[in-house]
C-alpha cells in the first residue's frame, strides 16, 4: 500500500533528478529565455482587451515547449503529453504539477503566429547575439554544407506533377477538393541521394545505391572554432547546394576569412564572389572528367576534409539524437521546423561549451 504524498515529495524527487544530471536544468541555467520575450510579444501582437475568461498562456512558456519539441523530434501532441507527465519538463517550463499546460492546438496557433510574423529568424539571431556576448565569437573560419530532411511523401499523377512544377498552388490544382488541397505539399521536391556501396568480396566494383528522397534541404554555416550554426537557409530538396552559398550562408563577422565546403559549392561564380569579399576559398576541387584525380589534389582535399567533416556532426546530432524531420505541409512550416531545430541545437551546443573545463 503506497503512502500519502508528502509536502516535500516533488521537491525531493526533483533534487534526485538534479543529482543524476538533468540536461534540461543546465540548459535553462545557460539560456536566459527572457531575451526572447520582446520578439515573441511583438509577433503575437497586443492581447485582447476584453475582460473575463482564462488568461492567455505566457509566450515564453510556449516557446520553451517548442524547444522541447525540437530537441526530441516530437509532434505537438506528444510535446503536450510529456510536459504534463515529466517532472523535469515541468521544471524546464517553470510549471508545477497543478499548473495548466498549453495543448497541441494552442502550440499550433502560437507557431503559426511566429511564422506569419517572420519571427523565427529574429529569434535565431537573438540567440546568436547572446552566445557571442557570452564570449563564443565566430572564429576559425566557416564550414558550409547541406542535408536532406525528409517530409511526408506525396502521391500525385503525372498531370498533377506537371502543374506543381508549373508553379500552381494546391487550391488551383484541386479546386473542388479543399480538404485534399490542404493535405498536399506543392513546395517539396523529389531528389536522389547516392549512398556508396560496400566493397564486394569477389573484388568486382560495387555500384552506388540511388535513394529517392522527398522533402526539403537544410543549408547551414558553422564556425570552425565552436561548431555553432551561424547562418542558415532552407530550400526544397532539389535545390542545388552551390547556388545557396551566396544566399546568406557567409557570415562577415567571423574572425577568419577561410571558407570550407565540398565540391558541390565550387564554381567560377562562387570563387569570384568569395574573392571579391576577401574570403579565402578552401572548397574541394572536383575530379577531372575521364581522368584520375591528381595525387596533389587528393592530398589537399583530404586536408580540407579533416576540417570540413566537423559540419557533419551537426547534422548527425540533429537527425539521430534530435530526430529532426518534417511533419508539416509547405515550405514556410518546413523552414520553421528546421529553424527551431537549428536554434535548439545551438542551445545544447552552448550548454556543452559552458560545461568544458576552463583549460579546454
Amino acid at each position: 500500500m503506497t503512502g500519502q504524498m508528502g509536502f516535500w515529495s516533488i521537491t525531493d524527487r526533483l533534487a534526485e533528478i538534479s543529482a543524476q544530471g538533468d540536461p534540461l536544468e543546465t540548459l535553462a541555467a545557460t539560456v536566459d529565455f527572457e531575451i526572447f520575450r520582446p520578439v515573441l510579444e511583438k509577433a503575437l501582437g497586443r492581447p485582447p482587451s476584453w475582460k473575463g475568461g482564462r488568461p492567455s498562456f505566457d509566450p515564453v512558456l510556449k516557446f520553451r515547449m517548442l524547444v522541447l519539441q525540437s530537441l526530441h523530434g516530437l509532434s505537438l501532441e506528444q510535446t503536450e503529453y510529456l510536459t504534463r507527465d515529466r517532472l523535469s519538463w515541468m521544471r524546464f517550463c517553470q510549471l508545477g504539477p497543478e499548473s495548466r499546460v498549453p495543448d497541441a492546438n494552442t502550440l499550433w496557433d502560437f507557431r503559426e503566429a511566429l511564422i506569419a510574423a517572420g519571427a523565427l529568424d529574429e529569434l535565431f539571431a537573438r540567440l546568436d547575439r547572446a552566445i557571442t556576448a557570452a564570449g563564443y565569437l565566430p572564429r576559425g573560419g566557416q564550414i558550409i554544407d547541406a542535408s536532406l530532411i525528409a517530409a511526408p511523401r506525396q502521391r500525385n499523377t503525372d498531370g498533377e506533377k506537371a502543374q506543381i512544377k508549373a508553379g500552381k498552388t494546391a487550391d488551383d490544382i484541386w479546386p473542388d477538393k479543399p480538404a485534399k488541397a490542404r493535405q498536399k505539399d506543392v513546395d517539396g521536391r523529389w531528389t536522389v541521394k547516392y549512398s556508396k556501396a560496400k566493397a564486394r568480396a569477389d573484388g568486382t566494383k560495387p555500384v552506388d545505391i540511388a535513394i529517392p528522397v522527398y522533402g526539403y534541404k537544410s543549408h547551414i554555416s558553422i564556425d570552425r572554432m565552436h561548431g555553432l550554426i551561424r547562418c542558415q537557409t532552407v530550400t526544397d530538396a532539389a535545390c542545388h547546394d552551390g547556388g545557396q552559398l551566396r544566399e546568406g550562408l557567409i557570415a562577415q563577422t567571423n574572425t577568419s576569412r577561410s571558407v570550407w565546403a565540398d565540391s558541390a559549392y565550387r564554381s567560377a561564380e562562387n570563387e569570384e564572389w568569395l574573392e571579391a569579399r576577401g574570403m579565402l576559398s578552401r572548397i574541394h576541387r572536383r575530379k577531372p572528367r575521364g581522368r584520375p584525380m591528381p595525387k596533389r589534389t587528393c592530398r589537399v582535399n583530404a586536408a580540407k576534409s579533416a576540417v570540413r567533416s566537423k559540419v557533419e556532426h551537426v547534422f548527425a546530432h540533429q537527425k539521430a539524437r534530435m530526430g529532426m524531420t518534417i511533419r508539416t505541409i509547405g515550405l514556410a512550416r518546413a523552414r520553421a521546423a528546421i529553424t527551431m531545430a537549428n536554434l535548439a541545437y545551438n542551445m545544447t551546443r552552448w550548454r556543452w561549451l559552458n560545461s568544458r573545463p576552463a583549460s579546454a
